[in-house]
């Protein structure tokens, strides 16, 4: 039964358990047990988890894997990839090998500009908002100069700055644009920094320089997850008769695997799912970063619609009996700051990267989404999506049903030309205990 209390956040760990514990657990005493059984054995360690959000009561894992022999612009790489779906670091493995007998993966950062605003109401002249503005704003920007001064040594900082009329589509509505190069970090602290110290300057002056009813408010200051200049291009080709048994199978698979690829372009329905299963690869390597999954999923989505229809991030195309697949993704991230200095496991998955700069990593994370595209589609057009995926929900249903290894290796086999479904599974594995 759910209750309702006051000052949980002042309650210590021990206290908070406790509650949840009697409050929502069916067995107190069990419930208790699980989320103990979570917790590190290094007190130190647990600490810093503990610290990572508020009211901590455990640990939450996700299992962290390695999808080896990705050959990215002629270096090799092993990928760290924390994802809880089954199949896709063998689906990117898998994808890895093909493509390292062809040339392996290449990749272009198109760019790294990161955006924040200031937002305002005004509803004077905007003559006179645009002279205040012009007026004024290198003075303000000189007042950053402590914010920007260590990001500026890594060539990064403000690299414009603008206002912008909205008003017609919002009355009164101006925006102060900025853009940023945060280099090897993430960015978010500095630029949500930098907009509010602006901001507080720019409502300062404006007090002298507005009359009380036509003077600029700040509405708010923030940055923003969509970042379409930030972008990098993973791609991937090889010559059609390298992709079949013979070349009649291989110019009908590809024209297939272009057919389906440009489907997702049109067709927003199937465009979801086709870039659902790119952020399976982006999202997995993104968190075994420690970078942020949800603002990299609110750009990509957001970036595939960016002509006004949802599409696929990939595309596809034969040209001179050469098979080119590709795919452009705005990632925001940073090898320095946050939890890629905190979480152990970050820092190994870094190590595991050779420490890649941010650059680097985009790279990487755009391969790895491009690999787990590859190996959705090419499964489509081939045996299907739940030949692979069922193989390994197999194993998860023997492992909930209790089965041994030697049980599992036996069932299977069994359905290595069946149907999976639950009840099937359970009847086999009854039926192997029982003799028959």
């Amino acid at each position: 039964m759910s209750k309702k209390i006051e000052g949980f956040s002042k309650l210590t760990k021990a206290e908070k358990i406790h509650w949840v514990a009697e409050t929502h657990g069916e067995d107190p005493s069990a419930f208790k047990a699980t989320l103990e059984t979570y917790n590190h054995s290094d007190p130190e360690v647990q600490r810093i988890h503990d610290e990572f959000i508020e009211n901590t009561l455990t640990n939450h894992y996700l299992p962290l894997g390695v999808a080896p022999n990705f050959l990215i612009d002629g270096k090799w790489y092993t990928i760290p990839m924390a994802i809880e779906e089954s199949s896709v670091v063998a689906a990117a493995s898998k994808a890895a090998k093909f493509w390292s007998t062809k040339g392996g993966f290449k990749t272009e950062v198109l760019g790294t500009e990161k955006v924040g605003q200031i937002h305002l109401n005004y509803y004077g002249p905007s003559e006179k908002l645009n002279r205040f503005f012009d007026e004024n704003i290198s003075r303000f920007l000189n007042e950053l100069s402590s914010i920007t001064e260590s990001m500026e040594r890594r060539r990064g900082g403000i690299q414009s700055v603008q206002l912008i009329d909205k008003t017609d589509a919002l009355e009164g509505y101006y925006q102060i644009d900025l853009r940023f190069e945060t280099a090897d970090a993430m960015g978010a602290n500095f630029i949500n920094t930098c907009l509010e110290t602006l901001a507080k300057s720019f409502a300062g002056a404006a007090t002298s320089a507005f009359e009380a009813d036509e003077l600029p408010e700040v509405v708010m200051s923030i940055l923003s997850n969509y970042v379409p200049n930030c972008v990098v291009r993973a791609s991937v080709s090889a010559p059609i008769e390298q992709l079949g048994a013979n070349l009649s199978d291989a110019q009908s698979y590809a024209k297939k695997f272009v057919r389906a690829v440009n489907i997702a372009r049109e067709e927003p329905y199937r465009a979801v799912t086709h870039n659902k299963g790119i952020m399976n690869g982006v999202d997995a390597v993104i968190i075994a970063t420690g970078n942020d999954f949800r603002a990299v999923e609110a750009g990509v989505h957001a970036y595939a619609s960016r002509d006004g229809k949802y599409r696929s991030l990939s595309q596809a195309k034969i040209e001179n009996d050469v098979l080119h697949f590709w795919l452009d993704i705005p990632l925001a991230l940073g090898t320095v700051g946050g939890l890629t200095s905190l979480h152990p496991l970050v820092k190994r998955s870094l190590e595991i990267l050779d420490k890649p700069s941010a650059k680097e990593l985009m790279r990487i994370v755009a391969v790895a989404g491009l690999a787990q595209n590859f190996a959705a589609v090419n499964s489509l057009v081939t045996t299907g999506i739940q030949k692979g995926h069922m193989k390994m929900h197999l194993l998860n249903l023997l492992s909930a049903l209790g089965a041994s290894e030697e049980e599992k290796q036996i069932i299977s086999k069994q359905f290595s030309d069946q149907t999976v479904t639950n009840s099937a599974v359970k009847e086999a594995l009854n039926q192997l205990r029982n003799g028959r």
